[in-house]
């Protein structure tokens, strides 16, 4: 039986170690599928950057299924089982770096394009593809830059579909319609440096974070919404002391992350720490990294057509959900009303011996074929 023609376009697409800021040759290759299907492609440099923007039609709505070609490095080469950018299938998986997150919905996207344009080429609205190659770094001249350059000249999406890896268990299990804010900080708090036997000469900077530091562990930031969890606090490194083991520390510093819902705010969540940490007279700097703003897309066209498509491919009746990190969707939503992502199962992402299972290749693009039909066909077709 010849190889679908999904499969062979994901292990094209692994074959090729685009790692992050990295595309190697993944976009054009892209490009060289979609202009004969009709699109008009255009490459757009940013930085070390590579987006490609690909457009068929000028009608609205504008359907956009949005990814990135970038994957996260390999880790420890001589703990995969096979060579990470060597596809290779083995017990009805398909392994390799980037065939979760997420090249297998790149190539859905592509192909479910092109079925969808050659058997409806007079379709209404218009489809287009968002891809960069900075989702898996820092994010900075990728999406969010695409997305100004879009709003700038007001081509602005209806819907969006970002080839996140959002199913758990089952393809189709779940559809984020929105991620939570992502808000950092690096606190100093500031002592004074001494002689561990001489405590009276000295101020100790950890002993004088650590009331504060239950304070906002303890503190019930929101009670978050009908689509998001409570806000979290967590605490991922402390830093603190010389090394000795007979000298007071002159200063600590804590790093600490909310992943927060609609129900706070970047600046309430910083107006609370501080009322936290001057509470215990503290001196301290503060610097804030605002990661990623939440967003939600409300039940509407779009979440209905892509769990309607995901029922009738696969027969799993899907949950909406806003759990995981930030994504490029967090971009998009900016500019575009609706916006949900929707992809393979993520179990191995990011992980050595990543895969994706090959019986979910087929209704992974099917899926977004249907959800084209659904929302851009009128009568004349």
């Amino acid at each position: 039986m010849p190889e679908s023609a999904v499969l062979s376009l994901t292990r094209d697409l692994i074959s090729r170690p685009s790692v992050t800021p990295e595309d190697y040759g993944c976009q054009q290759l892209l490009a060289a599928r979609l202009i004969p299907a009709g699109f008009s492609c255009e490459h757009l440099a940013y930085g070390d950057v590579i987006n490609l923007w690909a457009r068929r039609g000028q009608d609205g709505p504008l359907l956009v299924f949005a990814g990135h070609t970038d994957v996260v490095p390999t880790g420890p080469l001589d703990q995969w089982t096979s060579e990470p950018f060597t596809p290779t299938e083995r017990e009805g998986k398909l392994y390799g770096r980037g065939a979760a997150d997420m090249k297998s919905s790149i190539a859905a996207f592509v192909v479910a394009a092109e079925e969808f344009v050659a058997a409806h080429p007079g379709h209404a609205g218009s489809i287009a593809l968002l891809i960069t190659s900075d989702e898996e770094g820092p994010s900075v001249n990728g999406t969010v830059k695409v997305c100004e350059w879009l709003a700038a000249r007001g081509e602005l999406p209806d819907y969006c579909i970002v080839g996140e890896p959002t199913s758990v268990h089952a393809l189709g299990d779940t559809v984020k319609n929105g991620r939570r804010g992502s808000l950092s900080g690096r606190l100093v708090i500031k002592g004074k440096q001494g002689h561990v036997a001489y405590p009276q000469l000295a101020r100790n900077p950890i002993h004088l974070l650590a009331p504060a530091l239950v304070d906002l562990t303890r503190e019930h930031w929101d009670e978050g919404n009908e689509y998001f969890p409570p806000t979290s606090f967590q605490v991922s490194n402390l830093h603190s002391g010389t090394g000795a083991t007979n000298v007071v520390p002159g200063s600590a510093v804590l790093d600490f992350n909310f992943r927060y819902s609609t129900a706070s705010t970047p600046d309430s969540l910083k107006q609370r720490v501080a009322r936290i940490l001057e509470s215990h007279a503290l001196d301290y700097d503060l610097d804030w990294t605002l990661g990623g703003e939440p967003f939600l897309t409300p039940v509407g066209e779009l979440s209905a057509a892509i769990s309607g498509a995901i029922l009738a491919e696969t027969g799993v009746a899907t949950e909406l959900s806003t759990t995981g990190g930030t994504s490029d969707g967090r971009f998009i939503a900016k500019i575009c009303p609706q916006v949900v992502e929707f992809g393979p199962i993520n179990a191995s992402i990011h992980q050595v011996d990543e895969h994706i299972r090959l019986d979910t290749l087929e209704p992974l693009k099917n899926v977004y074929r249907r959800t084209l039909e659904s929302l851009l066909l009128s009568g004349d077709t």
